[in-house]
């Protein structure tokens, strides 16, 4: 299958909906996981429907955002996984740092599950340059 077929904008949205779906699906084992093992049980902010729809509603909008980098430069991959890097850094730093109960414990439990999904999310997008850049990834999923 020829790799030119498919314009720019297409390949990185579909790129980041892709790696929205293999996310949600990752989120809501640590979600389970993580619940489990600590005993965290609100769920107002964070549960199953939440993650399922923001998840992939925020990978669609970073394949997006993708694109403009590629837009913007050459070398846009390269600058966009460092922006990643740096938000998703700067984001966890931020949840250490959030009270949302005043319950020590379940602030804890709430930190430790959001700062969690912030790094699959994180590392998951820095994954989409290489998974847009793979003539085998185009040819067997896009």
């Amino acid at each position: 299958m020829n790799n030119e077929r498919y314009s720019t904008f297409f390949k990185a949205m579909m790129t980041g909906l892709f790696v929205g779906i293999i996310d949600t699906v990752i989120c809501l084992i640590f979600n389970l996981t993580y619940r489990n093992e600590t005993g965290y049980l609100p769920s107002s902010l964070i549960n199953v429907s939440s993650l399922i729809f923001m998840v992939n509603l925020l990978l669609l909008i970073i394949g997006i955002i993708f694109f403009f980098f590629l837009r913007m430069s050459s070398r846009g991959d390269v600058l966009f996984g460092i922006v990643v890097a740096v938000v998703t850094v700067w984001l966890v730093w931020k949840t250490a740092g959030l009270t949302r109960f005043g319950d020590p414990k379940l602030d804890s439990g709430f930190r430790g599950l959001l700062g969690g999904i912030i790094v699959i999310l994180g590392a998951s997008a820095m994954c989409i340059p290489f998974l847009y850049r793979s003539r085998r990834f185009v040819e067997a999923v896009i």
